[in-house]
């Protein structure tokens, strides 16, 4: 889109993209503000390009949700249970290394772990685990844990401080962190959807430190619910100011909401309109990030597919079984094979290419199938 047929309140935000300069706030909220989806896709696709040319990438995963057990009963959330729910799960370390072993014979190169805030699992139970995964293959590269669990294990498990935990978990395998658990920061919405759990600052301050020990991490947000357009843009603000900081976010990974089996079933769903906007705005906004990750749970793979034309510049990976999202409702599929991301991505206009966690292109990866779980 040529700036001339652009919106004239979007004129100075694509002027500002194209120069390379940064957006306010109160342009974020202009650009929320926009029906006109189309330009402010064209703005965002000026940073995706700036960052990762025609490329569109994906890694090869395994999710393994260790159990959903939790001493929180967060409002927006349909996973946790306590352990008298008949729902309720708790995987044996044994089980989860075999997982992970028929996973790698499938060609993952990500094990993505997290889990409920266990109240009794110890901490021995924790650093067997990751050294059980190491010990599978030292290219395994383990991504586990939100900054939530960590702050919990530190707090109840451990009783070791933040960076100790930290220290503790990676010398046993963990590799990065996940971006879990953010939601949104505000103070007044997360006394609304997740009441009791940590503040914003609380999971800002654990990847500030993950950050400061040399390692990296991505960030989340959970939107579609009770939240505003301004309580959005203060949790972008705060993860640019953290990135500003530390440079330590590998990519960004927004979600939306899935009410249906909620205590917040009454709340309507993001439209698909909504989904796209909210991902090309972040893409504007976040200018010091160099990802931007279309969450094909949440998203669908044909709508994670036509993101790719709205500054998105990955489609997150295989997965082949996620619980969170379907046990909220979700419809999508709990797998995708290498050649179904491949050919969304070549569908879409951009260049296929398998990453690993840190969002760096395998050289030389070919395609191949995977099976579904």
């Amino acid at each position: 889109m040529i700036p001339a047929l652009l919106p004239t309140d979007l004129r100075p935000i694509y002027d500002k993209v194209a120069a390379g300069g940064r957006i306010s706030d109160a342009d974020a909220l202009t650009l929320y503000a926009s029906t006109d989806l189309n330009a402010i896709g064209a703005i965002a696709n000026i940073t995706r390009e700036r960052y990762n040319g025609n490329v569109a990438t994906y890694i090869v995963n395994r999710y393994i949700n260790y159990s959903n057990i939790c001493v929180l009963s967060c409002q927006f959330c349909a996973f946790a249970a306590k352990k008298r729910d008949e729902h309720a799960f708790e995987m044996a370390v044994p089980e989860i290394i075999s997982f992970a072993r028929a996973a790698l014979e499938e060609g993952i190169t990500e094990i993505h772990m997290v889990g409920g805030l266990h109240p009794t699992l110890p901490k021995e139970w924790y650093l067997d685990l990751l050294r059980g995964l190491r010990a599978l293959d030292p290219n395994l590269h383990i991504k586990a844990f939100t900054a939530i669990e960590v702050r919990h294990l530190a707090r109840r498990i451990f009783k070791m401080s933040i960076r100790e935990t930290l220290e503790a978990l990676r010398e046993a395998g963990l590799g990065s962190l996940t971006g879990g658990g953010a939601e949104i920061f505000d103070a007044e919405v997360r006394d609304r959807i997740c009441r009791g759990k940590e503040s914003g600052e609380e999971w800002l301050d654990v990847h500030r430190v993950w950050h400061q020990m040399g390692e990296r991490s991505t960030c989340t947000m959970l939107y579609g619910h009770i939240e505003t357009h301004a309580q959005r843009v203060g949790h972008l603000r705060q993860l640019r100011e953290l990135q500003d900081e530390t440079r330590g976010f590998t990519g960004f990974i927004p979600f939306a909401f899935v009410p249906e089996t909620t205590s917040l079933a009454h709340v309507k769903p993001a439209s698909g309109f909504e989904e796209l906007r909210n991902l090309a705005v972040s893409r504007i906004y976040l200018d010091n990030f160099e990802h931007v990750t279309a969450y094909w749970i949440s998203l669908g793979l044909p709508l994670a597919q036509i993101s790719l034309n709205y500054g998105v510049d990955d489609l997150h990976g295989t997965i082949m079984e996620e619980k969170i999202f379907h046990m909220a409702g979700a419809k999508t599929p709990q797998s995708q094979t290498v050649e179904k991301l491949e050919r969304a991505i070549r569908e879409a206009g951009r260049e296929p290419a398998q990453r690993d966690s840190y969002y760096r292109r395998i050289a030389g990866a070919a395609p191949r199938e995977l099976v579904c779980a």
